[in-house]
Order: structure tokens, then C-alpha cells, then sequence
């Protein structure tokens, strides 16, 4: 092999391994770039973050649309949780709250994480959320029983969508899965721990 084929091999090589590291670094960078897009688009159901000084300045409308609530616990993870309300009418605008029920039905102290969306998922852009149990892990201890509130409210910025004003209801539904240091296994699809 030639001076010259060497020096080009070893720059074809060079041009494959950055690639290589291109992807690598874009398949780690994938997921939290996934999160934001959802966040700031409302795109399969995310929800919105608001702090306290933005939800003040919302003006509430004479419109109502009816919340429904949902909860959910991963398999193999033994917790019971539920919402104390399955449905509330709210003023789009006002600030509401909702309270789910959890508790620990094991013999140690499990910590999750709940995982949310929205339904119809296209109005998940006009859902905020100023307090959730779901911005942070929860931890039950063995036998604990907890409420977990939710304080929200729908922004009246879906009363200008076309696609989105004449919605009459909409589902917020959580589900709780272990976190991955708590020690619970989740089933897999075959009723197997894995």
C-alpha cells in the first residue's frame, strides 16, 4: 500500500469515527431534546409548566370544560393511586386544583416518578401545571397513604384554536413508575420480572 492510500484510508477512518461520535452524541442528546420540544409545543399531550407570577396574570373566562382525571401504576409496582374527583367543571382560566390518592402497599419504601399526558393530546399546550406531585420523585414509606394535589388551570389561549375551542373535555392521566432506585422491578410484557 502506497504513502498516499495510507493517508487517505486513515482520513476516511477519521471521517467514519467523528460520524460515529456525531450519532452517538445526538442519541444521548435525543431525549432531553424530545422533553423540550414537547414542552414547548404541547405535542403528544405534555402539559405546561407555569410559575405563580405567570398564572397571575390569567384572565378567568365565562366558558367551562370538564377535567377528567386518570391514574395509573405501573405493573409490578405495588401502590394503589387514584384521583379523589374522577371529574371537575372549571372556568377556563381558573386556577383549580386536583388531588390524587396514593399509598405504599408493601413492606419497604418504594420511591416514583409519575409520568403525565393529555387527551385529546393537542391541547396539551393549553394545560398548565404551577404545582405538581410530578415535578419531583415521590417516596412512600412501607404502609404510607398520601394526597398529592395538582394545581392548574387551561389557558384561555384555546379558546382561539380552531382546532382546540370547541373540546368539551379534557383527560389528565398520570402514571406512577418505580424509580430506578427503589428496588421494585417492573414487569415485563410477559408477567415476568425483568
Amino acid at each position: 500500500m502506497s504513502a498516499s492510500q495510507s493517508r487517505s484510508n486513515k482520513r476516511i477512518a477519521a471521517v467514519f469515527a467523528t460520524m460515529a461520535l456525531g450519532m452517538l452524541a445526538l442519541g444521548f442528546a435525543a431525549v432531553p431534546l424530545y422533553r423540550i420540544f414537547c414542552q414547548v409545543t404541547g405535542f403528544a399531550g405534555t402539559t405546561q409548566r407555569v410559575d405563580e407570577a405567570q398564572a397571575a396574570t390569567v384572565k378567568t373566562q365565562d366558558k367551562t370544560i370538564s377535567i377528567r382525571f386518570d391514574a395509573n401504576v405501573e405493573r409490578g409496582m405495588d401502590w394503589e393511586f387514584k384521583p379523589l374527583q374522577v371529574t371537575d367543571t372549571v372556568s377556563i382560566g381558573a386556577r383549580d386544583m386536583a388531588i390524587f390518592w396514593a399509598k405504599n402497599d408493601t413492606d419497604h419504601a418504594v420511591t416514583g416518578t409519575a409520568s403525565f399526558n393529555v387527551e385529546p393530546a393537542y391541547v396539551g399546550k393549553y394545560f398548565n401545571k404551577i404545582q405538581c406531585f410530578c415535578f419531583t420523585e415521590q417516596t412512600l414509606e412501607a404502609g404510607q397513604e398520601a394526597r398529592m394535589p395538582v394545581l392548574y388551570y387551561i389557558d384561555p389561549a384555546i379558546l382561539d384554536d380552531d382546532l382546540a375551542k370547541d373540546v368539551e373535555q379534557i383527560t389528565l392521566s398520570y402514571t406512577f413508575h418505580p424509580s430506578a432506585d427503589s428496588g421494585v422491578k417492573a414487569l415485563d410484557r410477559t408477567g415476568s420480572g425483568g
